[in-house]
């Protein structure tokens, strides 16, 4: 566990690839609770946040939990459900981890493609064949047949269902 003295101090601290979760109230001296969510949000951080708090209502817990807070709680909750609280947060975190993890796999082998291959990959998942492709990109036929080769031996697919799949998957282009 680490205590920091401000959300200014701990997003100051904050590393990409943090496990854990977020224990936060709403009000703090500087940057309050929603404040430091909207932060890790707009950072790209999935830490899950449990908002412990005194000043509580239901605007701000509504606020919170669309947010994706994974619970508001108040300080005077019991510890069980405070544990209960920061239980279900690091399993989120766990299964984020996780499928951030998959899609980093299924995302790297795209990163072997040349700009050119994209291209031709675009088109491929539009339905195009080799012919059109060709006259689209202003290049040979055989060409585009060769690109489509290297594609499919860099994502090793066999099929172009096989292709849309994993493009969609991945969440790439």
């Amino acid at each position: 566990m680490v205590v920091h003295e401000s959300a200014a101090e701990f997003l100051a601290a904050l590393k990409p690839d943090l496990d854990g979760c977020v224990i936060t109230d709403l009000r703090m001296p500087g940057m309050d609770g929603m404040a430091l969510q909207a932060a890790l949000r707009k950072a790209g951080n999935a830490l899950p946040i449990v908002f412990l708090t005194g000043h509580g209502d239901i605007p701000a817990s509504v606020q919170a939990m669309r947010g994706g807070a994974e619970d508001f709680l108040t300080k005077h909750a019991p510890k069980e459900d405070l544990i209960a609280a920061v239980n279900r947060a690091l399993a989120r975190n766990e299964q984020g981890r996780t499928e951030r993890a998959r899609l980093q796999a299924l995302r790297q082998p795209f990163e072997l493609l040349t700009d050119r291959e994209r291209e031709v990959l675009r088109h491929v998942l539009q339905g195009k064949l080799n012919k059109q492709i060709a006259d689209d990109l202003g290049i040979h036929e055989r060409t585009v047949k060769l690109h489509r080769t290297h594609i499919t031996r860099k994502l090793q697919v066999h099929s172009v269902a096989e292709l849309a799949h994993l493009v969609q998957e991945a969440g790439v282009l």
